[in-house]
């Protein structure tokens, strides 16, 4: 909409000595008030992430679902121990506001580090692109993980620290290509829970 309404005003200015004055003094006004309008709709504003006091804004939930629909049916077939869950409750389950901007930090730097950055190596050839479209966002995310305040670090409780250290452990229990096919397969339960802290 910002394109059309600099090409309407480009217009306006290139034919403003064809156009009368009254003419002028009406479309511009019109033109702003629709890309205001526009700008408030629902869905249009800025998204973003708020973790406590950590917000990752213009973050596209809808995007990282949709790559992780192209390869969830492939990475959870794969996996074989049904029995076993590395996200569980005692992971995600009640996390305070306090505690989830350390626990999103931990989670999507263990991910990046370790789960995407091994598994890419084994990914095959037609899940390849969703999940870079995956590991990238979640390069965003913790790119624009800020405080709400200038002077305001990542909030590193201890019972967020142990928290992520249940799913640490579980992931270590099993043997790496176990571990890393779980974590992938278990990506939908991590963004159902970052979705309670999604803002439109």
């Amino acid at each position: 909409l910002l394109k059309i309404f600099t090409t309407l005003r480009r217009i306006i200015c290139f034919q403003e000595g064809q156009m009368s004055s009254w003419l002028k003094m009406v479309t511009l006004p019109c033109l702003s008030l629709i890309l205001f309008v526009w700008s408030q709709v629902p869905g249009l504003q800025s998204q973003e992430f708020q973790f406590g006091p950590c917000r990752a804004e213009g973050v596209n939930l809808q995007q990282l679902r949709e790559a992780f629909w192209t390869i969830q049916e492939t990475v959870q077939a794969q996996d074989n121990n049904t029995s076993v869950r590395l996200l569980r409750q005692e992971v995600l389950q009640n996390v305070s506001d306090a505690e989830s901007c350390y626990l999103i930090h931990a989670l999507l730097k263990f991910y990046l580090n370790t789960v995407f950055k091994n598994y890419h190596k084994r990914a095959e050839f037609k899940t390849l692109k969703s999940f870079s479209t995956l590991a990238n966002n979640f390069i965003v995310i913790m790119s624009k993980l800020q405080p709400t305040q200038e002077n305001e670090m990542f909030s590193v409780s201890e019972s967020a620290h142990k928290r992520f250290l249940l799913f640490h452990r579980a992931f270590k229990r099993l043997d790496i290509e176990a571990a890393l096919k779980k974590a992938l397969g278990e990506v939908d339960i991590l963004l159902t829970w970052m979705e309670k802290f999604y803002k439109i």
